[in-house]
């Protein structure tokens, strides 16, 4: 898949090794030690047993390197390709203790991201005749925001804001303390440098006339029914980026792209998303 994000080698790194201690605890692979000699090398595969889209083969390959840097890892696709049921994802061969002791951390990895990158497909698939794009959200497991987002874009979604410090997202609360939207827009500009963008999310039409009036570069428009977002669309004109959200589903998508809104965010994307199935084989030992 073209145009997918690079995901930094230390942060990978830096993640995977904290799975690998957590799994490994005080002592290691007790059972592996135990079970299987020194010395013994092995071969395996990495087999999809779900249809869906492969995301995470970075962090995969980091859970075999850290353990022993002697397994050879050997992908079969990419990130971002969709599978069929039986596909082999990855070849593996090396040391048999180390293959088997980061197995989980690398399934674990793999598998999350991969129906992560798979639900987003999905949601994609049903907007396909519009011009609206599908976006995550910041309802992301904790320490795998930039994972879990780039498992997005491995689906064909796009990125929201990764966090509280790229981007100002003046949200209900934001605006009840601030005494208004227009307060609030105007306290927003006065704090921010030109290079950060300001939305500001409605659920009133009213709400919208005054975000028109004070400006702002996008406006993420809450919980509205399609008929009241194909209005708002039609309100704002082109006149800024607008995003829709709430009660995003499969099932609702098409009908909230249809009404012309450029943006959908669905926290499903992450926090719902069903993990793909995939195993280890080992194929003979060597």
């Amino acid at each position: 898949m073209t145009n997918l994000p690079t995901l930094p080698k230390l942060l990978v790194a830096d993640a995977v090794r904290a799975a690998l201690m957590e799994d490994l605890g005080r002592a290691g692979d007790i059972t592996t030690q135990a079970t299987i000699p020194a010395g013994v090398r092995a071969k395996a595969v990495i087999e999809a047993r779900d249809d869906g889209v492969i995301a995470g083969l970075a962090l995969a390959r980091e859970a075999f390197a850290q353990i022993d840097a002697g397994i050879v890892f050997e992908p079969c696709v990419e990130d971002g390709a969709h599978i069929a049921p039986g596909v082999i994802v990855a070849h593996l061969q090396g040391p048999a203790r180390a293959m088997l002791s980061a197995e989980r951390v690398a399934l674990n990895y793999l598998g999350h991201l991969s129906g992560v990158a798979t639900l987003t497909r999905r949601f994609a698939l049903k907007i396909l005749h519009t011009k609206a794009k599908v976006c995550d959200t910041r309802k992301t497991t904790p320490l795998l925001r930039a994972f879990e987002k780039y498992a997005v874009r491995c689906g064909g979604g796009a990125n929201h804001r990764f966090g509280l410090d790229d981007a100002i997202l003046i949200k209900d609360n934001h605006i009840a303390i601030a005494g208004g939207v227009a307060n609030a827009l105007r306290a927003a500009k006065a704090f921010t440098g030109h290079l950060v963008k300001i939305e500001i999310e409605v659920d009133r039409l009213d709400q919208l006339r005054e975000v028109l009036a004070e400006g702002a570069d996008a406006v993420l428009l809450d919980n509205m029914p399609p008929e009241m977002l194909r209005e708002a669309v039609a309100i704002i004109d082109g006149r800024m980026i607008c995003e829709a959200s709430g009660g995003v589903r499969l099932e609702t998508i098409a009908a909230i792209a249809e009404t012309g809104v450029d943006l959908i965010s669905a926290g499903a994307l992450t926090h719902s998303a069903r993990a793909m199935d995939l195993s280890l084989d080992v194929v003979v030992g060597i």
